[in-house]
């Protein structure tokens, strides 16, 4: 009966997975063809000939790697304001007792009700009167004033972690400073790859913010730029989806080689625990 049940199960998680990799595969497909057999009936999964040619054409239709720089750079500042700002709100949630902070953190919990779109426009025009639209900086300068959400997970886990921890160590002599960078941000390795990964999805794959604060070609990032590409040939009667796909695909990369990195260092810290040393 039970292993009826495994069949059954791994049967569902499977179909569910073939499911979800279809979309995947289709893109990767028509990176692969030319611009007949992206609408060719029946689909071809696997063409006669593989056009490899098609990823140099999107590299050179486009600035791409400059795109990709620019991107890297916007994902990696916006890194290092998420994972310092959430962790150490996080940490004075969690860790410090004064008095209002059940209060506050209520508070700063309830600003995830508010969607994007409510804050879009009053953030837009803040950035304007400081001159910074066509710049990076409102796309950076927010993560470093946390995010609720994940200020919330790196709390819960902060949480599970020994006070005895911080009691010794201020008995040794060390600030609060010393014990949330020297004890807590090693112990929360899961915690913050987990942040960290989401946080690079997220800003890699973003879209909407650089359309709305990037004008100049030259700070576009690689998300704007497929965009750009499209929008030269509309009206010329062809989309040319097998390009489009071929960067897609390349966009895709860094996110597939990350999550499988972050992946195995989450499992690996959550082997180790948070109470060993």
């Amino acid at each position: 009966m039970k292993n009826g049940k495994n069949i059954l199960l791994y049967s569902l998680l499977g179909f569910l997975g073939l499911l979800f990799l279809a979309p995947f595969a289709w893109m990767v497909s028509v990176s692969v063809q030319d611009l007949s057999g992206v609408f060719a009936h029946p689909f071809r999964w696997f063409p006669d000939v593989f056009q490899w040619d098609n990823y140099r054409q999107v590299t050179s239709l486009l600035p791409f790697w400059k795109y990709a720089g620019n991107t890297a750079f916007i994902t990696a500042m916006v890194l290092v304001g998420t994972l310092l700002s959430c962790s150490l709100v996080a940490y004075g949630f969690s860790r410090l007792r004064f008095r209002g902070r059940e209060t506050m953190f209520a508070l700063c919990l309830s600003t995830m009700m508010l969607p994007g779109q409510v804050t879009m426009i009053p953030l837009y025009m803040l950035f304007a009167s400081l001159g910074w639209v066509d710049t990076y900086y409102p796309l950076i300068l927010p993560a470093f004033f946390g995010s609720p959400f994940y200020i919330f997970l790196l709390r819960q886990f902060f949480l599970t972690i020994p006070r005895e921890y911080d009691e010794a160590a201020l008995i040794d002599g060390a600030s609060r400073f010393r014990i949330y960078w020297s004890i807590i941000l090693p112990l929360a390795r899961p915690a913050l790859i987990t942040v960290g990964l989401f946080t690079f999805i997220g800003t890699w794959n973003d879209f909407f913010g650089p359309l709305i604060y990037l004008n100049s070609p030259d700070r576009a990032t690689l998300t704007l730029g497929l965009n750009m590409l499209k929008a030269q040939v509309i009206g010329t009667g062809s989309t040319p989806w097998h390009i489009l796909m071929a960067g897609a695909v390349l966009i895709m990369l860094p996110n597939i080689l990350i999550f499988f990195l972050a992946q195995k260092q989450f499992v690996k810290g959550i082997a180790a625990g948070g109470l060993r040393g």
